[in-house]
């Protein structure tokens, strides 16, 4: 009996034993990827590099090539086991020589406006386009009033909501203006829309992103472009006082025939479990305006950064590591899309992948799209991040580009780094490396990697 007792006590001292000592390296080693990351990181030397050496990366564009090229030989640097280039059909749009608006109040007299072109907007005519202006707030609003639209150019005006803290669900709530906006008002009759730049901030940065015609023919699309948030309020001022005010529009982008392009992947082959893929990625592609240093060369370097970290403190992977940076996200998702094709076609196992592509500003969490015991085992960790002031682990969505891979099976994560300024440097050439914080990105970098640490550590 004693015996028996003496044996029970000392495997209970040896189980609280070795779960403490589990605590201590984990805790470590996260500590050191951090540290790692502050004191010793590539991610701000790559993104200025990414930013100022290469610029704005637009799908099919000689820069995109220049960037998939340069990424490509920098993960050969590192020594992963494998890196390689995966080709995808790419569509092509160029912008042209830039924008110009103005708006008449009267024969003669006009006010210049800063505007930008849609990403697959076509052009105006040579000589530009001038038409009356009729505002709307809505879809709904734009077909109650249907029969005043022909001729005319549509302004969407719905501005993002300024009472929701998350400022990506207002962006949400605010998005399918710019993006079905111009095939629906074509519909009715419309000559050319000019949508609010979705922007919290008041200012006179016009931003771009991606539009849809949907099924319209190619007789019957109109030129889209944006107005930069300064620009809507003193149009929408204007027409309060001038309903026949006229709105001129003058832009020469064009879309071409698709070119090929690719998906940059770097692999670290799993020492336990090969077959089980674990993912970290982000978009290399970006708009044309600014050098996309937020969107998404933040995430770019920060998943770069993943691989590297866990070298520096001697962790190697027991699944396999991926880095996949995915080619047009901003206006087809054609790499994700190619990605997870071949993924299945190979019969690929994804257990886990996290996507950054909210900018490079201090982490606040994670988003985690999984079944609910997965959810739990995961929003256990927080623990591991309060030392950071990293606290958010909440269901939702994880990001654009990885939802292809999602199953019932694997988790699907969304970096959520803060996100009050975002949208201020979203799309438009306020997204430029000056704006990046090299402390928060690094930051960001070591949250990326000591969540991939978690899942390789434990066997979710």
């Amino acid at each position: 009996m004693y015996q028996n007792k003496t044996t029970y006590f000392t495997f209970i001292f040896l189980f609280f034993s070795m779960v403490l000592v589990s605590q201590t390296e984990i805790e470590s080693n996260i500590q050191a990827l951090f540290k790692k990351s502050l004191t010793e990181g590539k991610s701000y030397e790559w993104l200025d590099h990414l930013s100022n050496k290469i610029g704005g990366r637009l799908s099919g564009s000689l820069n995109s090539q220049r960037a998939i090229e340069w990424s490509k030989n920098e993960l050969e640097n590192l020594g992963l086991d494998k890196v390689y280039l995966q080709p995808v059909m790419v569509p092509k749009w160029i912008r042209g020589t830039f924008e110009y608006a103005n708006i008449e109040t009267s024969p003669g007299n006009t006010i210049n406006v800063p505007v930008c072109a849609l990403g697959g907007s076509i052009s105006t005519p040579l000589g530009g386009l001038r038409a009356n202006v009729i505002e709307v707030m809505s879809f709904d609003e734009l077909s109650k009033k249907k029969n005043e639209v022909k001729g005319k150019i549509v302004f969407f005006n719905r501005p993002m909501r300024e009472d929701l803290v998350n400022t990506f669900e207002a962006y949400s709530a605010a998005v399918n203006q710019r993006v079905q906006g111009a095939e629906i008002a074509a519909r009715f009759g419309a000559v050319g829309v000019i949508i609010r730049s979705l922007n919290l901030k008041l200012d006179d940065q016009p931003h771009t992103g991606n539009m849809s015609y949907g099924t319209l023919p190619l007789s019957k699309r109109i030129p889209a472009a944006s107005i930069s948030t300064n620009g809507a309020e003193l149009l929408s001022s204007m027409l309060s006082l001038n309903k026949n005010l006229k709105f001129y529009l003058k832009q020469n982008c064009k879309n071409l025939p698709d070119v090929k392009s690719y998906n940059v992947i770097g692999e670290i082959k799993g020492s336990k479990y090969p077959d089980e893929i674990m993912v970290v990625g982000a978009h290399i592609d970006s708009w044309d305006i600014g050098d996309g240093a937020h969107d998404d060369g933040a995430g770019v370097v920060q998943s770069m950064e993943v691989p590297r970290l866990l070298e520096k403190i001697n962790y190697k992977p027991k699944r396999t590591l991926r880095v996949v940076l995915f080619i047009n996200e901003e206006n087809g998702q054609r790499g994700a899309i190619k990605y997870s094709e071949e993924s299945k076609n190979n019969k690929e196992n994804h257990v886990f992948a996290i996507e950054s592509d909210a900018g490079g500003f201090t982490p606040r969490g994670f988003s985690i799209d999984s079944n609910e015991e997965k959810f739990k085992i995961i929003q256990n960790w927080s623990t591991f991040f309060k030392p950071y002031f990293i606290h958010y682990f909440e269901k939702g969505r994880s990001g654009a580009d990885i939802s292809f891979l999602k199953n019932e099976n694997n988790v699907m994560v969304g970096f959520k780094p803060d996100s009050q300024r975002y949208f201020e440097y979203h799309h438009s050439e306020n997204d430029v490396f000056s704006s990046i914080n090299k402390r928060e990105l690094e930051l960001g970098s070591a949250s990326l990697a000591s969540l991939i640490y978690l899942v390789d550590y434990f066997k979710l």
